[in-house]
């Protein structure tokens, strides 16, 4: 559309907030967590979760800390009356668990709702009616005072049959949802919600719960924010509310939105694992807790092993985790840039090394090991990647520690090879460029037999070598293996040249603890290039790691 204004139009409803507050306060703690995944969640996958799906998925929730877990919606379905009764009839339900279910402002199903909870022992009772002007104009048709009544009557009947689940020892929470909240004039939105709250009396010492959904994101989450403060502090009774947040992600700010709501004064913050839900999702209850993990902040939820929470919902739900998802997805911790694999590289060494109090490492906002990755998973190479993302898988895979300026030579020909590849490759298949490049480079030169002995200092040596598959036998002498080596080499008639880079160590026990020698060679006009040689005794692997850097010049 050329012109979208003459169809859409800006949010009509923001409060007129001008001394807001939440902009200069800061998050400290966490908040009351309200898992909906298996209702909220639930409703909006395309096969519904089974009776022993959602058991698996609820026993999940419990695992990671939920004290609140909306369960169903026990008035809908036989399927999800059944799930009620399990939880409370076998036990699934820990004491300390609150068990919350949906109501809308209907008798039969209230009645319903409540019979689905005979004998439980703590329960949240959450009624909602939609009170936005679209859906009064168009849903109902009703104007603001019948849209009143109808949650009004609903509270009444849900307040009628208390004594029937408090008489079994059954401990109840109320909620209420002016549905759509965040469409709704606000002033409207603190009137219902009053007469609701007139109706059930909340006290200090015993609260209802009063949740202002962001049913449709139609707003910037500074607009929510302000929705929630203005209702904060102009709703009567304040002390006797428990503000909770429900966020959508239509405009992809649910926990943009949720952040804000939290510093603007809200205490209860619902959510599904990975922001499943209807349309674009519901919060992701995940990301919004590890942002306050990387704050220092404790979640007061468990996500220590997320893999295996993955695993659980994806089962359960047939949904997949994308690869980009915040902190789950599989690809959040890799880096294949090259300038960032050097960084991740550099800054993890440096934790490693104990070398600061506090996580501060470039690209990762988070320690991997904390939700259960490994740092094996941090780096990895394509043809966007550099010296330093090869460097670290051979290293951190194969214990190959390649010095730096070998990195530098390395690197643009690992880069090359996985460039023609096209895609992604293992640390096994840079291991397989580096054997072929360095290790396996025995022509023209390869070795035979090398001896030596050592007499007042000087050692002396003779080579039996294979230049192009022909003999070749020399002796030479120096201060060392090496430098008798390249003597003998002299006195064939080779072109000078001197080793200006040695070093070497042992390979994992996987190599048969063999060692590995790197060695850089520099011919008398300036030309130097890398060889690698491995053996179980390290003088052979130097001799050959001169031989590979001969064949490679």
């Amino acid at each position: 559309m050329q012109n979208p204004s003459s169809k859409y139009r800006p949010f009509q409803h923001a409060p007129k907030l001008a001394d807001r507050q939440w902009p200069s306060r800061e998050l400290t703690h966490a908040p009351r967590w309200a898992s909906v995944d298996l209702r909220d969640g639930n409703q909006a996958l395309a096969v519904p979760m089974n009776v022993s799906q959602k058991l698996e998925l609820f026993q999940t929730l419990v695992k990671i800390g939920f004290k609140e877990i909306e369960v169903g919606f026990p008035s809908a379905s036989n399927t999800e009356f059944a799930f009620n009764r399990l939880l409370i009839e076998k036990g699934h339900a820990p004491d300390d668990v609150w068990l919350q279910v949906l109501v809308q402002a209907r008798e039969d199903l209230i009645e319903r709702t409540v019979e689905s909870l005979i004998g439980a022992k703590k329960v949240i009772i959450h009624l909602y009616n939609s009170t936005s002007p679209a859906q009064r104009r168009v849903v109902f048709g009703k104007s603001k005072d019948e849209i009143k009544a109808i949650a009004v009557r609903g509270a009444q009947w849900i307040k009628e049959r208390l004594h029937r689940l408090e008489a079994g020892g059954t401990e109840v929470m109320l909620q209420y949802s002016p549905e759509s909240f965040s469409m709704t004039e606000v002033e409207f939105a603190k009137e219902i919600s009053e007469a609701v709250m007139d109706v059930w009396q909340p006290t200090p010492q015993r609260k209802m719960i009063l949740n202002l959904p962001d049913t449709v994101e139609v707003a910037m989450p500074n607009v929510y924010a302000d929705q929630i403060e203005w209702m904060c502090r102009n709703i009567k009774n304040r002390d006797s509310l428990i503000i909770s947040l429900h966020t959508h992600n239509d405009r992809c700010t649910g926990v943009a939105a949720t952040e804000l709501g939290m510093l603007a004064g809200a205490n209860r913050v619902e959510g599904t694992l990975f922001g499943n839900g209807e349309r674009t999702g519901n919060l992701d209850i995940v990301t919004v807790a590890l942002n306050l993990f990387m704050h220092g902040i404790d979640p007061k939820l468990d996500f220590s092993n997320l893999g295996s929470i993955i695993e659980v919902y994806e089962r359960c739900t047939g949904m997949t985790v994308p690869p980009r998802q915040p902190y789950a997805g599989e690809l959040v911790f890799t880096a294949f840039s090259g300038s960032h694999q050097d960084a991740i590289k550099k800054g993890l060494a440096e934790w490693e090394n104990k070398k600061r109090e506090h996580w501060d490492v470039p690209y990762l906002t988070i320690d991997p090991a904390d939700i259960g990755r490994k740092y094996q998973e941090v780096i990895r190479v394509n043809s966007q990647s550099g010296k330093g993302g090869v460097a670290y898988l051979l290293e951190s895979e194969f214990g190959i520690e390649l010095p730096k300026d070998m990195q530098r030579e390395f690197g643009p020909i690992a880069n090359d090879a996985v460039d023609k590849l096209g895609r992604e490759v293992s640390g096994a298949e840079l291991k397989a460029m580096f054997w072929r490049e360095y290790v396996e480079k025995n022509s023209p030169w390869s070795l035979q037999s090398f001896e030596t002995e050592s007499k007042n200092g000087v050692v002396k040596c003779r080579a039996k070598l294979l230049r192009d598959g022909k003999p070749v036998e020399f002796s030479g002498e120096g201060n060392g293996p090496l430098a008798a080596l390249v003597h003998g080499f002299g006195t064939i008639g080779i072109p000078r040249f001197e080793i200006s880079s040695y070093s070497e160590h042992a390979l994992s026990s996987s190599e048969s603890a063999a060692a590995i020698s790197y060695i850089q060679i520099k011919t008398a006009d300036g030309k130097s290039r890398w060889g690698a040689g491995v053996d179980t005794n390290i003088e052979l692997a130097s001799i050959k790691a001169v031989l590979s850097a001969l064949n490679r010049l």
